[in-house]
């Protein structure tokens, strides 16, 4: 954190109602980021990334959270390490679990029905069950 950040934070600590709301704040969009993040690791993109974040910007407030990031932190880099290190035919397996997901996903949701019908595609199995 930086000084002006440090100094302005020590204002608000020293008003407790102000102080309150900061921290609510603070962990109502942590915990949107974090939630947001994690129903997005099994997707490609930034998963991991906004899930860190979340942890982040509660990390900032409260210290389980920040026992929490360095937890989820060392438990990613061991698992990405054991995922590098295995052979072609497993990694290749995991980039089908991944790509399953996320034609199961777009299916549930109606985007293959959706671009089907801007090319005037009517196939009954493009349409979602839900």
């Amino acid at each position: 954190m930086t000084a002006r950040f440090r100094r302005l934070r020590a204002k608000l600590a020293e008003r407790r109602l102000l102080n309150l709301a900061y921290r609510i704040v603070v962990g109502v969009v942590g915990t949107l980021v974090l939630l947001v993040g994690m129903l997005a690791i099994p997707y490609p993109g930034p998963g991991w990334a906004t899930v860190f974040a979340g942890f982040a910007i509660l990390a900032t407030e409260f210290d389980w959270a920040r026992s929490t990031l360095r937890w989820v932190k060392q438990r990613y880099e061991r698992f990405t390490a054991w995922y590098r290190a295995q052979n072609l035919l497993v990694r290749i397996g995991g980039v089908l679990i991944t790509t399953a997901v996320v034609i199961a996903t777009l299916w549930l949701l109606g985007v293959f029905a959706m671009v089907g019908g801007w090319f005037d595609v009517d196939w009954p199995w493009l349409s979602s069950p839900l």
